[in-house]
């Protein structure tokens, strides 16, 4: 892919720059915070710039001055904290912090809040990046900006790159880029999302405690690398989301917890500015300039990166004053209620910035409660975000499948009940790294019986929660069937894929998503009612159930029905508004995906008994616990 030099930003930060950042509005600050490469009275070097209004002085330490606290003082510019200093000479790679004289006289060392990249662990210290990539995917880009996501099929894979495969070599974003995207296509996933690839100390945090929120980890690589990766994947028709975490940040010394001897990002009170579950910062969304901090942050991977989405990590601990929190633990808002107002403006802002200079991009929330309105627009007094991870359906679908089948008659609304809310969120259905960690098991060992009932039980599953309204995500691993819990520290089992049944079950993963893929029933009626109906929703003794999506734009329609019981059902008679013949489009029964083969022979001509209120009905085959596709006629 093709590379060009970049031109250098201008050399000082103006007046503008500064009234921006103040009222926490300046939507493009990180071209201007942090070490940029520049050219000033015609001689080349490196613009520092840093927030920390309260510092006595901060200076520039670095590799190019021997970590002299002397060698390189910066100036105060303005009146709210802004420090900056041209370093001559200086080129991309120099390592650096700023040394900080804090209020009471002590030198503290801290990385870069806006840094580009930084060094690798055990190292703390952040580096001089200029970036060179020129990236080649307009054509991806600007489809992207006139696309309807909502109306659109939307199958997201969601991966640990550390951990996904190990590829015979250091793992590299430009390396593991190809294979990734081989995968992807090859499943017919239409996005892959990424466990934070912000820099973050610590690996077994998966990356959800960040020190470097305009990073991407070194890790695997540089920032162009980076862009590299990104770049390969939309040139094979991929999308690429990123975990972000606005929520909480590490205590860490050398990062942003004190920046400048204060409580500068976080609240000083512990009530408000630690989070009680994690260990962290909780961030201060009062304060403008640290508005612009985050919201700079998701901009510049937007911006900067071209990624497709941001998945926002951990949004009920942002919207809830009093989360995880005992009695006197919280500090009520200023209307004596829960809910954290400042938070909920920032979202708005952000959500609506983003979108705004994005059309077409993916704001997603994963929000564990009730909160009303989460994907509806800001001006209808909704969060504003696009989609929302649906987390209870997620949880009674997993303690349905979890059960004996001989229980689950006595808990078939867990399945039925998400219909009730479908339509007050834009959903995602998740099945992500969360279910399958800490002795929750993997998906294929969650599922009761032996091995073949545990790999039909999970066949059965997926083609339900592929035909149910909602984009999908699925966490890597579970599309093949991983018997042990997801660990950060290896790579996936992939020698399973040498047992039938584990094979079976990734082929049945990449034909769901090619079979919803290709059919708009199964998707361009995901948030509204006309793309949903209910055929049958109270055979809670059969242990079945049966409903039919359609494509509201064109009166396309899949029937779908499951028996979740562990005994074949034949003649199991099903009312059909249609005459005419049903085709079976597919059966998680099938001999190639590890069942029975029992079925319906390719299909089922509808008769002239009236069921279920409907002139026609269908007399059908319905193995032991499946799911099976119907195309309606007409």
């Amino acid at each position: 892919m093709k590379k060009s030099k970049k031109k250098h930003p201008t050399t000082e930060l103006g007046a503008l720059d500064l009234h921006l950042f103040g009222e926490g509005r300046h939507e493009e600050i990180y071209r201007q915070f942090g070490a940029r490469v520049v050219e000033q009275d015609h001689l080349r070097g490196v613009r520092f710039v840093v927030w920390a209004p309260n510092a006595r002085s901060v200076r520039v330490v670095g590799d190019f001055n021997g970590w002299n606290g002397d060698a390189n003082p910066m100036q105060r510019l303005g009146d709210i904290g802004v420090w900056q200093t041209f370093v001559p000479g200086l080129e991309s790679g120099a390592l650096y912090k700023f040394q900080i004289e804090t209020h009471d006289g002590h030198h503290i060392q801290k990385a870069d809040p806006f840094a580009a990249t930084a060094e690798l662990a055990p190292g703390t210290a952040s580096r001089v990046f200029e970036t060179h990539y020129e990236f080649t995917d307009a054509a991806w880009m600007q489809t992207r900006a006139a696309a309807d996501p909502w109306r659109e099929p939307m199958s997201i894979y969601e991966v640990h790159l550390g951990s996904w495969r190990h590829l015979g070599e250091q793992l590299t974003y430009r390396n593991l880029a190809p294979a990734l995207a081989e995968y992807a296509v090859g499943m017919g996933f239409t996005h892959v999302e990424l466990m934070p690839v912000m820099e973050h100390p610590f690996g077994g945090s998966w990356g959800y405690q960040v020190t470097g929120y305009y990073a991407p980890t070194a890790r695997y690589g540089t920032p162009d690398d980076f862009r590299y990766f990104v770049d390969y994947l939309h040139n094979k028709g991929i999308g690429v989301i990123v975990d972000w975490v606005p929520a909480h940040f590490p205590k860490d010394a050398f990062a942003l917890g004190r920046f400048d001897g204060t409580a500068l990002f976080e609240h000083l009170d512990a009530r408000q500015g630690e989070h009680p579950d994690w260990g962290t910062f909780v961030f201060n969304y009062g304060r403008t300039e640290v508005r612009n901090f985050l919201l700079g942050s998701a901009l510049c991977w937007l911006d900067e990166f071209h990624v497709d989405g941001l998945r926002v990590d951990a949004v009920a601990s942002m919207l809830y004053l009093d989360y995880s929190r005992q009695e006197g633990q919280w500090v009520a808002n200023k209307f004596g209620g829960r809910e954290n107002l400042e938070a909920i403006d920032f979202m708005r802002e952000l959500n609506a910035v983003c979108h705004r200079r994005h059309p077409g991009v993916l704001m997603i929330a994963e929000e564990s409660t009730a909160w009303p309105a989460v994907s509806r627009p800001t001006d209808a007094g909704g969060l504003g975000y696009g989609f929302k991870w649906n987390m209870g359906w997620m949880h009674d679908t997993l303690a349905y499948f979890s059960r004996d089948p001989i229980y689950r008659r006595y808990h078939h609304d867990q399945l039925s009940f998400s219909l009730v809310y479908a339509w007050n969120e834009n959903f995602i259905l998740p099945f992500s790294h969360d279910e399958v960690v800490h002795g929750k098991r993997s998906m294929l060992d969650k599922m009761p019986g032996d091995r073949w009932q545990k790999h039909a039980n999970l066949r059965a599953l997926y083609a339900f929660m592929w035909a149910h309204p909602g984009k999908k995500l699925l966490f890597m691993g579970s599309e093949f069937g991983q018997w042990r819990e997801w660990s950060e520290e290896r790579q996936l089992d992939w020698e399973l894929l040498g047992h039938a049944d584990h094979a079976g079950l990734q082929r049945l993963v990449g034909d769901l998503n090619r079979r919803y893929l290709g059919d708009a029933a199964l998707w361009e009626g995901d948030h509204e009612p006309a793309g949903f109906e209910w055929i049958e929703a109270h055979a809670y003794n059969d242990n079945v159930l049966a409903f039919m999506r359609m494509a509201p734009s064109t009166g396309s329609k899949v029937l779908c029905v499951c028996n979740l019981s562990s005994v074949p059902r034949h003649g199991y008679r099903l009312g059909a508004s249609v005459a005419g013949r049903y085709e079976e489009l597919l059966n998680t029964d099938a001999a190639i995906y590890g069942g029975s083969n029992q079925g319906n022979g390719g299909g089922v001509e509808a008769e002239s008994v009236k069921h279920h209120g409907r002139p026609y009905s269908l007399s059908l085959t319905l193995p032991p616990l499946s799911t099976l596709w119907f195309a309606v006629p007409g």
